[in-house]
């Protein structure tokens, strides 16, 4: 193979192409020779929900079941064949490797791939099967990154960045050509999921020129706004963490590319709940009996979310690699994220009479769950779920528990009480001291539970533990120990050594009332 060639990682872009340039590399694009030119489908059950003709651009169609395979076949097919000779090496959650590795059997290169332990093992399954050469390195996307980065320094390899190169941007912004190609009218915005802003680069940098009055919004979970929050710093923002549900988008910085074009071209980036997200996909299913993954439905969850009615709206499904186990977890929030459930916590006087009271107060509204346990002698509190029809009823429901002279918390749109204590409602411990109740993301790897217990419950006994996944990338845990006030510094300390996801729950109101 001779000596190796060096590469940068990621690539050095001294003079960024300009609009105009970008267009012309996203009309001479080749990616059709690995990717079909998506149907863009009017939904009219999910227009009739919103209030706006709202047209879906199915890139869970594609052979790889996401868009990711356009912009790496773009960048992987401009390289020459000498180049080429020594292979690819990419770094993914999972969609850009299948991609790459898609690209690579087409170019008749090898590649291979990093992904992090957190990848879905249904994205592992489908990049070896591709051919590609996979390696499980680190627990976070940025770990999984910087191996690769070495790799590609030692082997000659030439890196396929998932987003921050011209050429992958380009290949993304064929989507956007084509919207405007296979749609005549007027377009008043496209929604764009966004992780590190490859997508809606691409995207922006077609339809600014081609249809200028065409609002871009980006979308983003509330718990990876990387990009809102580096739009309105006037920066590149890192965040300290990500969540990852959507592990499509977990990104904590946006592409230096990417952020650029988006100060220019982008026109708003909004953020949505997990929540809103399973509500999305359920929508999408039922109107499409697609099945999307999470950041696969996130651009339609922020189209309803957005508020504006009477619109055409186009939102881009990116991709349908869902692990199956994920749909319980989809499933039960899913009414949540539509606004059709309401989760409540109510007081109620313990004395005879007082249970047949409240359920009767729900005569005529559908009851999905139901958790009482004896409290102290005067009350008790019971965890109800309750089916309305939107937010609006919600509240109204509220209202009229507490003229009924109900004491009610409402609970939707409480994390630690969807997550945990719904499934733990058994009255409250009222003999523990000295309590702290933390919420934790567990990686989902051998020898988590293990570390968790040497680090912190060898020294504290371990008041409250709570497991709960859904296949998905880590473990949620809800844990309290009691820790004495002289050993709380020690405690804070281990805490933060520890390395894993964690919040103060102590004062959580569901909490505060169950357990």
């Amino acid at each position: 193979m001779g000596a190796l060639i060096p590469h940068s990682v990621p690539p050095m872009i001294t003079t960024p192409p300009s609009h105009l340039d970008y267009l012309r590399r996203i009309r001479s694009s080749s990616v059709y020779n690995v990717a079909v030119r998506s149907p863009l489908e009017d939904c009219a059950s999910l227009g009739a929900r919103s209030g706006n003709r709202v047209l879906l651009k199915r890139e869970d169609l594609q052979p790889v079941f996401s868009f990711k395979l356009r912009g790496a076949y773009n960048m992987m097919a401009r390289l020459d064949s000498a180049v080429l000779d020594f292979g690819v090496i990419a770094a993914s959650a999972g969609n850009h490797a299948q991609g790459v590795a898609l690209a690579a059997l087409q170019l008749k290169t090898t590649a291979k791939v990093v992904v992090p332990v957190t990848t879905p093992l249904i994205k592992q399954q489908a990049i070896r099967a591709l051919g590609a050469e996979l390696v499980v390195y680190g627990n976070t996307y940025d770990e999984a990154f910087e191996h690769a980065n070495e790799l590609a320094k030692s082997s000659g390899r030439t890196f396929v960045h998932p987003y921050d190169d011209p050429d992958v941007i380009a290949g993304q912004g064929t989507i956007g050509l084509e919207i405007h190609e296979q749609y005549a009218d007027a377009i008043d915005a496209v929604f764009v999921p966004v992780g590190g802003g490859g997508l809606i680069a691409g995207i922006a940098l077609a339809l600014k020129q081609l249809r200028p009055s065409t609002r871009v919004i980006g979308v983003e979970p509330e718990d990876s706004n990387a990009l809102q929050q580096s739009l309105a710093a006037g920066k590149r923002i890192t965040l300290d963490r990500t969540g990852l549900f959507a592990d499509g988008v977990a990104v904590r910085t946006p592409g230096k590319e990417p952020f650029r074009i988006a100060q220019e071209l982008v026109d708003e980036v909004i953020t949505v709940s997990n929540d809103a997200i399973c509500g999305a996909i359920k929508e999408i299913f039922d109107d499409r009996r697609a099945l999307l993954e999470p950041a696969g439905a996130l651009a339609y969850a922020g189209l309803r979310a957005f508020g504006e009615q009477g619109k055409t709206f186009v939102a881009v499904a990116t991709g349908a690699n869902l692990n199956f186990d994920r749909l319980r977890h989809i499933s039960e929030r899913a009414q949540i994220g539509e606004h059709r459930e309401a989760v409540i916590a109510i007081r109620i006087p313990e004395r005879p009479g007082a249970f047949l009271a409240l359920y009767e107060s729900f005569t005529g509204r559908p009851i999905t769950e139901f958790n009482y346990r004896l409290g102290d002698e005067d009350s008790a509190v019971v965890f109800v779920g309750v089916q309305v029809t939107d937010r609006a009823q919600r509240l109204q429901l509220m209202e009229q528990l507490a003229s009924w002279g109900f004491q009610a918390t409402d609970l939707t749109d409480d994390e630690i009480a969807k997550a945990h204590v719904r499934h733990m409602v058994g009255g409250r411990a009222g003999h523990v001291v000295n309590e702290r109740v933390f919420h934790f993301d567990f990686p989902e790897r051998p020898g988590a539970l293990g570390a968790f217990l040497t680090q912190l419950g060898s020294k504290w006994n371990i008041s409250l533990f709570h497991y709960r996944n859904h296949g998905s990338d880590v473990g949620r845990v809800l844990a309290g120990f009691q820790v004495p006030e002289a050993s709380r510094p020690e405690f804070d300390r281990r805490l933060r050594e520890l390395g894993y996801g964690w919040v103060d729950v102590s004062q959580n109101p569901a909490i505060q009332l169950f357990l």
